[in-house]
């Protein structure tokens, strides 16, 4: 089996990794000469084309020189970690892709670590060398002393480093002297890259990825580490419980491409996918019928936050989505977790109202973003944190928070953290970085990242992950402003929101069509207070010159995703529907909403 090479490409986000398996792909001759085809081949969903980030792994295959080397494109983003780590189970080496001006960023690091932690081969790319201003020497020498701050191994640091850009499609040894094609990258991961080490020993293949199809249901991917699979073949499923279930193979598929081939066996070394397997969890091990060994388990991060989704009640309803209904919210809640691992949906006893576990707000947000495109309206609640009650006492989820940041600017992070019950645990400078580890509840990490990467010019790298339960820390600091209500349902006028200015920040522009009990503004005092935005100017038939100001309005107040699902309280909604975001009180009446908040002192 020494015709396959397993290889993972690892970079920070917008450093050009789609682009350069793009390339890939192109100089393998995949396509027909006639074929039509994109760029961005795998940034194949709208949200991660336009976000530039990869948000699902993805495997790709081309043949050269009659090797077959299988690519896993990782996401570059922290958030994702948790499907970087098992993806990078089913490599042999990483192609690490750096910009050959900004060099290694923080993001890479926290991939490459995980790389080298696992023994996997590196190759250095660095890419963007035809930009005005880089420094490719250099940096070749900051990968270096990264790898070398990472704790690499002899072999490790005795990398190879190719020089290029993926943009117009040549690689070579040497920045000075172009060549003309990409093939001499290929040529180097087929030299550097090892083949598979092939164990002895009865069949062994731990899933570490799913897929799923309309007609075949869920799919396991994984790389099979010993033996064979035969389709139609009986096999065992060894769970997480220490269970094993005797199922059979319905189909195998390798990657082929960009899709997949149906094969009659599959040999140890090879990425493939089963179907016909029900019941699978990520990290289970299909073994061998007669003799099962399972593999030692993958982790998988515990869901720690949940959000309400319920179905859109406002006066706006249906105007906008093609899906409004409970059934329609239930049905699309419940396909998600068929493949997305850190999911969890549990109806309430409302049946328009779902608790949507996840695993943090990008996860969340993710999710909700992707639903407003297929044409869904819906609403969610503030994000919750899970509390659990232990003999009695009330426990809170608790992360350990590692931030990698710019020495100058740690101060900052420290007081950041600090205010949101976080504990410093760890400072110690890493390279040029200084290195801080916290532990810090769940609570607080939600709108976090918004001001620690405004706090640092955007150069923290924050990766967090669930340690324990631990007792309750106390009241976090939430938003200290109150909200902006509208009195009335119409369009907006600029004469009232000139003659309010003073009260506080408008999220909406004049002639926007609002409703009554629609959160408008953020008011300047931390009480909630309902204006009347819809007032004009009594008109006479006098006119009189001077008296009549113009109106000055600043801009409207416009919140992403995240930003508005981290800015909302607790007595209030974010409407989501294809083509609108809006804030509101879950009760629109005022009376309703005094009558309520009176029961809940």
């Amino acid at each position: 089996m020494q015709n396959i090479r397993n290889i993972a490409i690892i970079a920070h986000v917008d450093h050009g990794k789609t682009t350069l398996v793009d390339k890939i792909i192109h100089a393998s001759k995949i396509f027909r000469e006639n074929q039509q085809f994109d760029d961005l081949i795998l940034d194949n969903n709208d949200l991660e084309r336009e976000r530039g980030i990869t948000i699902l792994s993805k495997n790709v295959s081309v043949r050269y020189k009659d090797i077959k080397i299988n690519i896993i494109d990782t996401p570059g983003h922290a958030d994702f970690g948790g499907e970087v780590e098992r993806v990078l189970k089913m490599a042999d080496g990483v192609i690490l892709l750096v910009d050959a001006f900004e060099g290694p960023m923080p993001q890479t690091r926290f991939v490459l670590s995980k790389a080298l932690g696992l023994g996997l081969t590196p190759i250095v790319v660095v890419n963007k060398v035809d930009k005005p201003n880089c420094r490719p020497d250099e940096v070749h020498e900051a990968v270096f002393d990264l790898m070398f701050n990472l704790d690499a191994t002899e072999e490790q640091l005795d990398f190879v480093t190719m020089y290029g850009s993926a943009k117009n499609n040549w690689m070579g040894p040497d920045w000075k002297n172009p060549t003309d094609s990409i093939l001499p990258l290929l040529d180097t991961i087929i030299e550097h890259i090892p083949a598979p080490t092939i164990q002895e020993g009865s069949t062994q293949m731990q899933i570490t990825s799913l897929d799923f199809s309309n007609f075949v249901g869920r799919i396991a991917i994984g790389r099979l580490k010993r033996g064979t699979l035969k389709e139609n073949t009986q096999i065992a499923l060894c769970k997480a419980d220490g269970s094993i279930k005797k199922m059979r193979i319905k189909e195998l598929h390798v990657f082929e491409g960009l899709g997949k081939n149906k094969v009659e066996e599959v040999h140890a070394g090879d990425i493939c996918a089963v179907t016909g397997i029900e019941g699978f969890e990520i990290g289970d091990t299909i073994a061998d019928a007669e003799n099962p060994e399972p593999l030692p388990r993958i982790a998988i991060d515990e869901p720690t936050m949940n959000m309400l989704f319920t179905i859109n009640n406002s006066p706006f309803f249906g105007k906008e989505g093609k899906f409004v209904t409970s059934r329609h919210l239930r049905d699309r809640l419940f396909k998600e977790m068929e493949k997305n691992l850190a999911l969890r949906v549990e109806p309430t006893d409302n049946e328009d109202k779902f608790l949507v576990y996840g695993r943090g707000i990008l996860h969340l947000s993710v999710l909700i973003e992707t639903m407003r495109r297929e044409g869904y309206e819906l609403q969610v609640g503030q994000p919750q944190v899970i509390y659990k009650d232990i003999d009695g006492v009330k426990n809170e989820p608790i992360e350990s928070l590692v931030v990698d940041v710019p020495e100058e600017t740690a101060g900052k992070v420290i007081e950041l953290a600090t205010q949101r019950k976080g504990e410093l645990l760890v400072m110690e400078p890493r390279g040029d970085l200084q290195h801080l580890e916290f532990r810090i509840p769940s609570r607080g990490l939600i709108g976090l990242r918004n001001n620690v990467l405004t706090a640092t010019q955007g150069e923290a790298i924050m990766n967090h992950r669930f340690v324990d339960y631990e007792p309750f820390k106390g009241p976090i600091p939430g938003r200290i402003n109150g909200s902006l209500i509208s009195m009335e349902s119409g369009p907006t006028t600029g004469y009232a929101i000139d003659k309010l200015q003073d009260r506080g920040t408008f999220f909406v522009d004049p002639g926007e069509e609002i409703y009554g009990g629609q959160v408008i503004g953020e008011h300047s005092r931390d009480n909630d207070i309902v204006v009347n935005v819809q007032k004009g100017k009594k008109l006479t038939n006098m006119r009189a010159s001077g008296s009549d100001d113009n109106t000055k309005i600043p801009p409207a107040k416009k919140f992403s995703l995240e930003e508005a699902m981290e800015y909302i309280q607790k007595d209030e909604y974010l409407e989501i529907t294809p083509k609108s975001m809006r804030m509101r009180k879950i009760y629109l009446d005022e009376g309703e909403r005094n009558r309520m908040a009176k029961k809940d002192a």
